[in-house]
């Protein structure tokens, strides 16, 4: 038995004030108020010291950070983010790789999965692609998957990736999709789709609900729309059809200088979508392309080879903090964003995402400004 005490308690919609949270092996056994929960005798005591304690961040969209791709050194990528609090995550392969070397990442993802803390920090898959609109995203250079989209190409991807791909991002203007995702669909009935690196009209993205699209990929970011036939009109684009859609969770990059997105368009999402259906993501990535010179004084954004944004470097911590100094959301909402509502998104609510009786002993403990002091993942200190 582990208590920790003198601490914050971040629930959902509450924060507990000298709070006392209990875990049994890996799972959380009681939370409360110091008067009203009684630690138990011989239990192991960690004293928080007045710091947050909240649910571990789930990063459902990150590509690798601390200069090692998820896809390269799974492992080393996982002990980085889980150090920032990172209790699970989702290593996202994008369309800049091969059919080999899609197939290659995905057994090394695999292997490093359940491998020690950082293996068990690894959730599954984001496949962000391959089949996305080539017009939009970074590295469009890069990009493997422009041409027909044929069962030869993604059959043995879809298989090797499994029920571990938790989230197949597309562009629904594709030609050709629907077998594509009714193969992903068979081979793992509970995937998510989400709208990705499009243009797509609403109608497009209506045509594909029956698919499961439940999400979308970095909203105002790496999107267009199709202009309308009439002179001085404003058409929908994906965005739009997301933010419409009561169903669909809308990701927010959350920068330092919200350079991906402006504090008044993360005030628009929220207020459209309502708290519960964002989720803040790092898109972390690595590259070594120099930094345009605009940008030279923000140390957190990534860069591809035509200057053009290409993910962060941002982790999870670093987000919440972000988005609470751009629109001063509270605590609550900060670890909603960053924690219970990902694990909603990809299927994982009942079992992650909240301080809760019950749920997995997934737990970050930190200061006001949200720099980690510590990480609990399944119920083990890391530190």
């Amino acid at each position: 038995m582990t208590a920790i005490k003198n601490a914050r308690v971040v629930l959902e919609y509450e924060v507990i004030e000298n709070g006392v949270v209990l875990i049994d092996g890996d799972r959380i056994t009681a939370v409360g108020a110091a008067n009203e929960v009684k630690i138990p005798e011989g239990a192991s005591v960690y004293d928080a010291k007045g710091a947050y304690v909240g649910p571990g961040f789930i990063d459902i969209h990150v590509h690798g950070g601390n200069g090692h791709f998820f896809y390269a050194d799974p492992l080393a990528a996982a002990e980085f983010f889980l150090s920032h609090g990172e209790t699970t995550v989702l290593p996202t392969l994008y369309y800049d790789l091969t059919k080999a070397e899609f197939l290659a990442s995905i057994e090394r993802v695999k292997a490093a999965m359940g491998q020690g803390m950082a293996g068990n920090a690894i959730g599954g898959f984001y496949m962000e692609g391959p089949y996305m609109n080539p017009k939009y995203g970074a590295q469009l250079e890069n990009n493997k998957w422009r041409g027909e989209i044929k069962a030869e190409d993604y059959n043995e991807v879809v298989e090797a990736a499994g029920k571990h791909a938790k989230v197949w991002a597309i562009a629904p203007e594709r030609p050709g999709l629907e077998p594509f995702l009714t193969k992903v669909k068979l081979v793992n009935p509970d995937a998510v789709i989400a709208v990705g690196h499009s243009e797509a009209t609403p109608a497009q993205v209506k045509a594909l609900k029956k698919y499961g699209i439940g999400l979308q990929t970095h909203c105002m970011d790496a999107t267009g729309r199709v202009t309308p036939a009439s002179a001085g009109t404003r058409s929908c684009g994906p965005d739009e059809a997301c933010l419409m859609d009561k169903d669909i969770y809308c990701e927010m990059i959350c920068d330092s200088q919200a350079i991906h997105v402006a504090p008044d368009m993360q005030e628009f999402i929220i207020f459209v979508k309502g708290i519960d259906k964002v989720v803040l993501i790092s898109d972390s990535y690595v590259s070594d392309e120099p930094t345009p010179p605009e940008f030279a004084h923000i140390t957190d954004l990534q860069f591809d080879p035509s200057g053009g944004l290409c993910g962060s470097k941002l982790t999870l911590d670093k987000a919440c903090a972000n988005v609470m100094k751009h629109i001063g959301c509270s605590v609550n909402d900060a670890f909603l964003m960053a924690s219970r509502n990902p694990a909603r998104a990809i299927g994982m609510g009942n079992e992650l995402g909240s301080i809760a009786v019950g749920k997995r002993a997934d737990i970050v403990i930190v200061d006001d400004g949200f720099n980690v002091e510590n990480v609990m993942l399944k119920g083990e200190f890391i530190k």
